[in-house]
């Protein structure tokens, strides 16, 4: 648990943000490591580096020593555990169901570390606009970090909208419109459910052309 001379993130909060989105991009990671036919090793590593990626950035953002990323045994068992299972099962299986479901993992992992990322800014005495990109950062950062890696273009910088979600996310936040566990779920569910509905109307930002 973060905390501050200004409050403290509630512990449960914390703790179950960290959770649905570690398991949530290690997942990701390791099926996309599947689709690029990585051995298990690079699926481990693509895994690892999805789940812890976008703490790290938070950490780097709001000052906070990097290590104690390291310091989560708990969930790096949680991670390997969730990765090991994707790997095991049959490939065509995962691949299968990925195609359907892999951007709504994405989606909650999204959710679940730009609300994290956020509330530690704001706990730390952030700023409203260091709120907001502690949320778009800390959200995007994993799957920026997996689709680099993959050799594939983030998700970020696709047609549909992304990290605006976040970075919306991280408004409410910041301005004090979220308190509470419930608010805070019903946060995530809501950045969810926009990014997958603007995955299926291809909702998209206006775009200004040179030619």
């Amino acid at each position: 648990m973060f905390c501050s001379k200004e409050g403290r993130v509630p512990k449960m909060t914390w703790d179950v943000l960290n959770i649905i989105g570690t398991l949530a991009f290690a997942v990701s990671g390791a099926i996309v490591a599947m689709e690029e036919d990585f051995d298990i090793f690079g699926v481990m590593i693509l895994g690892f580096t999805t789940a812890f990626g976008g703490g790290t950035i938070r950490n780097l953002l709001i000052g906070i020593p990097v290590e104690d990323i390291w310091a989560q045994g708990n969930l790096f068992i949680l991670a390997f555990t969730a990765i090991l299972i994707v790997f095991l099962f049959p490939t065509h299986w995962w691949i299968r169901y990925w195609n359907r479901w892999g951007i709504f993992f994405d989606a909650i992992g999204l959710a679940a570390f730009a609300i994290q990322g956020a509330l530690m800014a704001v706990y730390s005495g952030a700023t409203l606009i260091g709120a907001i990109v502690a949320a778009t950062l800390t959200g995007a950062g994993g799957g920026m970090i997996r689709d680099v890696f993959a050799g594939r273009k983030p998700m970020i910088f696709r047609d549909e909208i992304y990290a605006l979600w976040a970075a919306l996310g991280g408004l409410a936040i910041g301005v004090g419109l979220i308190e509470g566990a419930w608010m805070t779920g019903a946060l995530l569910v809501s950045i969810v459910l926009l990014r997958m509905l603007s995955v299926q109307y291809r909702w998209q930002l206006p775009k200004s052309s040179l030619t």
